[in-house]
């Protein structure tokens, strides 16, 4: 999230309107308020068992802002069809694997365990399927043998920081073709 506020600077097509978490311990919350963005939470808790119902609050408070194109970064929730068929084609997440390899959680360790060479992160469209809307952009980095998952997770955040910032740019501006650094 910090690295996509820092880029949307100077010429860069988008703006930065609001940062929602939905607990109120989010570290970017603070982050985002000290660059100056709007922040809100929305506890999924109270819902519990009831997620539309958490889902249409989520919409409302995001619909107050007014965003072009909504960022996911860190929000750890499972979206239904019904919240993001209302955001087709303007929601953006970024996964740390390579899809389609390695979809939800764990990846770094099953990317080791798998015994890849190479690991990474995507940034895709959602969907209402998991970690499968089309790719906009990924970043590799190589797997250095004996690693640990934690040190191969550190590595791929760097390239995150430098992938989404890129996509989020080229996607502001109309353009879907994939990225690939």
């Amino acid at each position: 999230m910090v690295a996509l506020v820092r880029s949307m600077v100077d010429d860069h097509p988008a703006r930065p309107c609001l940062v929602l978490a939905n607990s109120a311990d989010a570290g970017g919350l603070a982050r985002a308020a000290e660059m100056g963005v709007e922040t809100a939470v929305v506890d999924h808790r109270p819902f519990k068992g009831d997620r539309p119902a958490f889902e249409a609050v989520l919409h409302d408070r995001i619909t107050e802002a007014a965003p072009d194109i909504i960022c996911l970064a860190g929000f750890m929730r499972v979206l239904t069809a019904g919240f993001v068929d209302r955001w087709s084609g303007r929601m953006l997440n970024i996964h740390p694997s390579l899809l389609p390899k390695y979809r939800g959680l764990d990846t770094h360790a099953r990317a080791l365990a798998a015994g890849e060479t190479e690991h990474g992160c995507t940034v895709h469209e959602v969907t209402p399927h998991l970690d499968d809307g089309p790719i906009l952009g990924q970043a590799k980095v190589p797997v250095v043998p004996g690693e640990a998952p934690e040190t191969l997770a550190a590595r791929v955040l760097a390239r995150e920081h430098e992938l989404y910032p890129a996509v989020l740019r080229r996607f502001a501006s109309g353009d879907r073709t994939p990225i690939h650094i």
